[in-house]
């Protein structure tokens, strides 16, 4: 945390999100656009989120088809695609509603692959556990998308 706090504002920084946990990873990110940076985001897909992968499918599977009866349409959303998924797992740990919370999450963009225009010497170097370090397994976050019905993942 305190690497963080030491780095200026405005800077733009660019991540790789291959086997990096998406709990901390959206918290980092989280902290970088509240603290005025704009981050953009690679590899979307190759997130992991960690746990039983039975649980974790069943739990976003409840999020994903929740609609409330009363009002169908103002029902909470949530993407199967993978970039919109990851977007919207950093925008829960914004003040999305307020004012500093909606600038931050503006700063933010989410890509699926790399793109074009960004080369791979230009990735910021993030002190975050990998997949692989964890204990009891991880399911990324294209194979969730797989499951929940995404059928396009790259």
């Amino acid at each position: 945390m305190k690497a963080i706090k030491d780095k200026e504002q405005g800077r733009k920084y660019v991540i790789d999100c291959s086997s990096k946990l998406l709990g901390r990873l959206g918290s980092k990110v989280a902290k970088l656009l509240l603290t005025g940076n704009t981050v953009t985001l690679v590899n979307a897909e190759k997130a992991a989120i960690s746990g039983h992968s039975r649980e974790i499918v069943a739990s976003y599977k409840q999020k994903v088809e929740w609609v409330d009866k009363a009002n169908p349409e103002h029902s909470p959303y949530w993407s199967r695609r993978p970039d919109f998924f990851v977007k919207r797992v950093i925008r829960g740990m914004l003040p999305y509603k307020q004012p500093r919370g909606k600038e931050a999450y503006r700063r933010l963009t989410v890509y699926v692959g790399v793109p074009a225009g960004i080369s791979k010497e230009s990735f910021e170097k993030l002190e975050i556990k990998n997949m692989r370090e964890t204990f009891e397994g991880a399911l990324t976050v294209k194979e969730l998308s797989a499951r929940l019905g995404y059928d396009r993942v790259k």
